[in-house]
């Protein structure tokens, strides 16, 4: 069965072996976070475990029932009751309905756990499933703009009335 964790220290060697399996496949959509983003892996992990016990991010990982990772799904830059939300999904579990599925479970986490009333979001134009999953989780587009030299878009999800119903 597929369960949302909260990142914890133990998760450190499953995520860095996903981000390293995944590493080519998500940077054919979204910047590649560089060598030494690997290379001082470690220590940025406790830095975000530090940031999140702080209560400046929420982050969670997607996971198989063996502890294997299949994405990550984060809220990040909490502030005045809202946050943006960011995932990835690894390449062999792409195209399954996974990224709308943890969407929806985070938006819950969102009103219940953490008393957020909205999210944001931004996608590149041409990232088609980050933007199919971000309608079909009820989330509004916001404005176009440019990341670089890609078109995008930002997205809000007004959670004030509770998380929206699963579509």
């Amino acid at each position: 069965m597929t369960s949302i964790s909260r990142l914890r220290p133990d998760h450190a060697e499953a995520l860095l072996a996903f981000e390293r399996e995944n590493r080519a496949y998500f940077a054919a959509s979204i910047s590649d976070r560089g060598d030494d983003y690997f290379a001082a892996f470690a220590e940025r992990h406790r830095e975000l475990l530090a940031e999140q016990d702080a209560g400046l991010h929420h982050f969670h990982l997607i996971e198989e029932d063996d502890g294997g990772i299949l994405g990550r799904i984060n809220l990040v830059g909490v502030r005045d009751g809202s946050a943006e939300l960011g995932y990835r999904i690894a390449e062999k579990a792409a195209g399954r309905g996974l990224a709308t599925w943890a969407v929806q479970r985070v938006c819950v986490l969102a009103v219940e756990e953490y008393r957020l009333t909205a999210l944001r979001a931004e996608t590149t134009l041409d990232n088609t499933g980050s933007r199919t999953v971000l309608a079909r989780t009820g989330f509004e587009p916001l404005e176009d703009v440019m990341f670089g030299d890609r078109p995008g878009r930002r997205y809000v999800l007004d959670l004030s009335g509770g998380a929206p119903p699963v579509r």
